[in-house]
């Protein structure tokens, strides 16, 4: 499907119920299953990608296809390798064939896991067989992507003799490490980050009952309409001003591009302010995901910007640098605008309206992956949305 979606006064508000949170939803979902006992998670996220891992882990299948999932594909790949005596055929969609998970297959493959490329050397899809790791003394390469950590020390626990992993260079997403290993205290594991070593000895899940907080990766697009709006006030539900997710840094970063933020009665309150930096410097390699809504409100605003840390981004759904750029240069002529088959880039295009007016966003399903309700809850902030036929 197709919208054409423009908003006739650009003056927003509205109240939001944010989802919930992909990532923290994605690890609870690893952590329930590796738990002795059942525990309930509230909120739990209904994106097309926690749903598709949720699938995945109750599976009585050997063949598993989980599509776009990256996050998913990553952490069963460490899970289904843990699975003593089962077989599996771990596989997805086109896209995720050409995703690269040569660094997390030879780290499992040295603690002896017993995984096969099918196809290409280093690609998906694989062949597991579960069976149990010994852990120990490891290196692992920081730079390439921080799920293939997380994978690891989801299932680091189980190992019969832990682990002891050592992050060679700069580690890339480092709040989502941070927040795996705080997800894994809540469920009683322990464990010890010391310079570039984390250290995890074999241990048990405790289950508990857990409530996932809402995404803090969603609301980055409400801070980019509120950069752009004329005049607003978006309050935004479930978010919580304690977050262990690291995009909360939307705060920091878009109150230098227009936006005041304040919690007030357990909402976070957008409103406008007069603060427009006119050249800044980000550094995302902690937080990549604000990219594309970062990137596409300075274009709109007329601002330069240097960017680093954003290496990891070329092997997402898409080239996110590469296709952010190939839609912004629509927007002076022909205004229709390709989704790239990126959830982040229909959400992310879509408030540039405010400052070009009427686009046309082709492929808007894609957003399922992330936040289904998202062009409803456009529709609540005041814009006009109309389905075009393909």
């Amino acid at each position: 499907m197709n919208y054409k979606i423009s908003h006739p006064t650009k003056v927003v508000e509205c109240e939001i119920n944010l989802p919930s949170s992909k990532s923290i939803s994605n690890r609870l979902l690893i952590i329930q299953a590796l738990c002795m006992e059942n525990f309930k998670i509230e909120n739990l996220s209904i994106s097309d990608d926690t749903i598709n891992l949720q699938k995945a882990i109750s599976s009585k299948e050997n063949t598993i296809n989980i599509g776009d999932a990256g996050t998913s594909f990553r952490f069963l790949t460490s899970y289904l390798s843990i699975q003593k005596g089962q077989e599996f055929i771990l596989t997805g969609s086109d896209r995720m064939k050409e995703r690269p998970i040569k660094e997390l297959v030879s780290v499992l493959r040295k603690m002896g896991a017993k995984i096969e490329y099918l196809k290409n050397e280093g690609f998906p899809p694989l062949k597991i067989i579960g069976t149990d790791l010994e852990g120990g003394k490891i290196e692992i390469d920081g730079g390439i992507s921080s799920q293939f950590i997380t994978s690891i020390l989801l299932i680091a626990p189980t190992f019969q003799n832990g682990i002891n992993l050592e992050i060679v260079g700069e580690l890339v997403s480092n709040p989502y490490v941070e927040m795996t290993l705080k997800l894994m205290k809540e469920f009683g594991i322990e464990s010890d980050w010391t310079n570039n070593i984390i250290t995890i000895n074999h241990q048990k899940y405790i289950p508990k009952d857990y409530t996932v907080e809402a995404d803090w990766s969603a609301a980055s697009f409400w801070f980019e309409i509120a950069s752009l709006s004329k005049r607003c006030n978006i309050r935004l539900n479930g978010l919580q001003q304690n977050s262990i997710q690291g995009d909360k840094r939307s705060i920091e970063i878009f109150n230098n591009l227009g936006v005041d933020s304040i919690f007030e009665n357990e909402k976070l309150i957008l409103t406008k302010n007069q603060t427009i930096s006119p050249f800044q410097t980000y550094n995302l390699i902690e937080t990549p995901d604000l990219y594309q809504p970062l990137r596409c409100t300075l274009f709109s605003k007329n601002i330069k910007a240097d960017f680093s840390g954003i290496q990891t981004l070329k092997d997402k759904e898409t080239d996110r640098i590469i296709s952010v750029e190939t839609e912004l240069n629509k927007l002076n002529s022909i205004k229709i605008i390709d989704t790239h088959n990126d959830h982040r880039m229909a959400m992310s295009f879509a408030p540039l309206c405010l400052e070009f007016g009427k686009l046309q966003i082709n492929d808007v399903e894609v957003v399922s992956k992330s936040y289904p309700d998202f062009w409803e809850d456009l529709k609540k902030a005041g814009f006009t949305i109309s389905l075009l036929s393909d």
